[in-house]
């Protein structure tokens, strides 16, 4: 079994990993000490088990869990905390099990023999079931192979295209395949649809243009172009702009 140990405190793996190293039958494939390596070192290395840490710099260990969830392959999780009021939202994201440091060996050991009698439709059923359970606060795009990682606040606004969205953020652009509507339903507080096929961040609407033709437009700050608004959103919109 490849094991991937995530956790922001270099003592806390080394005792993940000397505890490991007495358990037999397990490879540690590799360390990270935040989220978003962890998500790059998953990505890269294909681990069956992650053991990771919730409170983490960057990105937390439940947004993670989430992140890892939709992996085509997505391996087995067991968080490992000093904050057991985390336990419920953990087992919300699909986990296996939930360690409270500092781990006891019996403990581990009970943990990995669970990891190993789940097969690959068990972990697609536990990473179905992280659902909405834990807030993202970035979306993941792979480019070219590799993961990106774009911090929702950082997002200009969402554009449906085929299946696929383009998520355009001040950095450029990348493609997701999420629906517009479940990112709707997920950061509803945060986007406004415009039109049926775009959500615009709230805070980066500018306000209202007409065209030439008489269609209304939305600008949208740090955007050269205007983006087209339909006339069943426009009522809506145009209370929104009055408010800002």
């Amino acid at each position: 079994m490849k094991i991937l140990i995530v956790d922001d405190e270099p003592l806390a793996r080394e005792r993940l990993i000397a505890l490991l190293r007495d358990c037999g039958n397990v490879e540690i494939a590799g360390e990270a000490g935040d989220g978003r390596a962890a998500l790059e070192a998953a990505a890269r290395l294909h681990p069956d088990l992650v053991l990771l840490d919730i409170r983490m710099p960057l990105m937390d260990g439940l947004e993670t869990a989430r992140h890892l969830a939709g992996f085509d392959a997505p391996p087995a999780i067991v968080f490992c905390t000093a904050y057991d009021e985390h336990a419920l939202a953990a087992f919300d994201t699909g986990a296996l099990d939930y360690l409270v440091k500092p781990v006891r060996i019996e403990r581990l050991r009970t943990a990995l023999e669970r990891a190993r009698r789940f097969g690959s439709e068990d972990l697609a059923r536990l990473g179905a079931a992280a659902g909405k359970a834990a807030r993202r606060g970035h979306l993941c795009a792979r480019v070219r192979g590799n993961l990106v990682l774009v911090p929702v606040a950082d997002i200009q606004y969402l554009l449906a295209e085929d299946k696929y969205v383009a998520v355009h953020h001040a950095r450029g652009e990348v493609l997701i395949e999420e629906s517009l509507k479940a990112l709707e339903e997920e950061f509803g507080e945060r986007f406004v649809r415009i039109h049926r096929n775009c959500l615009v961040a709230r805070e980066r609407l500018a306000g209202l243009v007409r065209g030439p033709d008489g269609s209304i437009h939305a600008r949208i700050d740090g955007v050269a172009t205007t983006l087209e608004v339909s006339r069943r959103n426009l009522p809506a919109l145009r209370k929104l702009v009055r408010s800002l």
